[in-house]
């Protein structure tokens, strides 16, 4: 083992779990004073039962064995035998259950991201089934089909350096399906915009952004080069990305805005999370701009044109997001940058390129029908949408009896 690699993972995986608090705090400035606390919590929430999940049995499917490519096995049930040596195909220089951490706060920021599709909609009794079921029938086999021994997607030679299918296209192609099944709030109007505190919306992009850089350099699971050039990778997308996010803004509403800026700055490390460690610097920054400008547009495509209540946006900035990111990944990957990768479409090849389009496609159509699976069978035991009136008040003191803020 070696210490230095220990140590960056170790920051790595605390920036990582920084990220959920973060989603937390960028989705509850942007809804109504009335249910901050509540939208905040959804996503709080995951860092308890998904972490549970994921040590009973959700990292042991991901990671150990295979079952013809889609699933794997039951070995690290209760996370026997993840111990403190080194398991070779999971990090040779760290400890196997310093990987299994890591690992788990990309399980759990997962789900999280889907609540800012819902908010102020759904009963939180109802979305912490929902949560632990779509976590282990979503999530868990997508990332065996990505990063697990076996897993179809990689055996096809698909490349995907840190979750832009694993994660963001999982949860938001799910927000699309969500946001459709539950219906608009009552009071929603595609060109409104009710947020609480732009504000905590930049908190929460700020936290994001810094808890990135252990998301994608973390990836090389090594305190090495790679790593450092995903750190930069990461950093100059999402530059890019806020950069051009805001000259959509000025073109099409006159003016930039701090909410925009900062949801532009992650679509750009949405994008980039696939490529990160297998783009040139130059690749990274037209990954950033491409894709903000495609996801700009796509905010408005969703509300406007087809009048949907996806609250936050998850869907154009992480489902969007995360696909343009993997078929870009295709495109300016080169094994100059890292030779375990593969060379895409701009420097000649063409199986990386397969590869990707053919698992996006699966992953898109297998999350969007088990998501409406999950969401009808829960609809079967419990109610999952809050009445009319429930909404008007706000979520916070009816599910929660607190409130954001309480003057004396």
């Amino acid at each position: 083992m070696v210490a230095a690699d220990i140590a960056w993972m170790l920051v790595a995986t605390a920036f990582v779990l920084l990220m959920t608090p973060g989603v937390a705090f960028f989705y509850g400035g942007m809804v109504p004073l009335r249910s901050v606390v509540s939208t905040k919590l959804q996503s709080f929430a995951a860092m308890g039962f998904v972490t549970l999940l994921w040590a009973v049995c959700g990292y042991s499917l991901v990671f150990s064995g295979d079952e013809g490519g889609v699933i794997g096995n039951f070995d690290y049930f209760l996370l026997n035998g993840v111990g403190m040596e080194p398991n070779p195909d999971y990090g040779s220089t760290i400890p196997h259950v310093l990987f299994m951490l890591f690992q788990c706060t990309f399980a759990i920021i997962t789900p999280a991201l889907i609540t800012g599709a819902v908010a102020e909609r759904v009963k939180f009794k109802a979305w912490l089934v929902i949560m632990s079921l779509w976590s282990l029938l979503v999530y868990v086999p997508v990332a065996h089909w990505v990063w697990g021994p076996g897993g179809w997607i990689a055996g096809m030679g698909g490349l995907d350096f840190a979750g832009g299918m694993v994660v963001h296209m999982t949860s938001g192609y799910a927000a699309l399906v969500a946001a459709v099944i539950l219906g608009n709030r009552k009071n929603f109007r595609p060109d409104e915009h009710n947020s609480f505190s732009a504000l905590m919306v930049l908190l929460g992009g700020t936290m994001l952004w810094f808890g990135w850089i252990g998301f994608n350099a973390g990836s090389a699971l090594a305190a090495d080069g790679l790593a450092a050039h995903a750190a930069a990778t990461t950093i100059l997308a999402a530059a890019a990305a806020m950069s051009a996010w805001m000259i959509c803004d000025w073109t099409v509403h006159g003016r930039p805005t701090a909410i925009g800026s900062a949801v532009g700055a992650v679509a750009g490390l949405v994008a980039i999370t696939p490529a990160a460690g297998f783009v040139t610097l130059q690749s990274a920054l037209i990954i950033g701009f491409v894709t903000a400008i495609v996801c700009n547009y796509a905010t408005r495509l969703v509300k406007q044109k087809l009048n949907t209540d996806d609250t936050v946006d998850v869907f154009a900035c992480h489902g969007v997001g995360g696909t343009m990111g993997a078929i870009l990944t295709a495109v300016f990957a080169t094994t100059s940058i890292n030779p375990a990768g593969a060379d895409g479409l701009l420097y000649g090849g063409t199986e990386l390129f397969t590869a990707n389009v053919i698992g996006s496609m699966a992953v898109i159509v297998y999350t969007m029908v088990a998501t409406f699976i999950v969401f009808k069978a829960v609809s079967l035991f419990m109610k999952v949408r809050v009445s009319e009136t429930e909404e008007k008040s706000g979520l916070d003191v009816i599910e929660h009896g607190e409130k954001v803020f309480v003057l004396r």
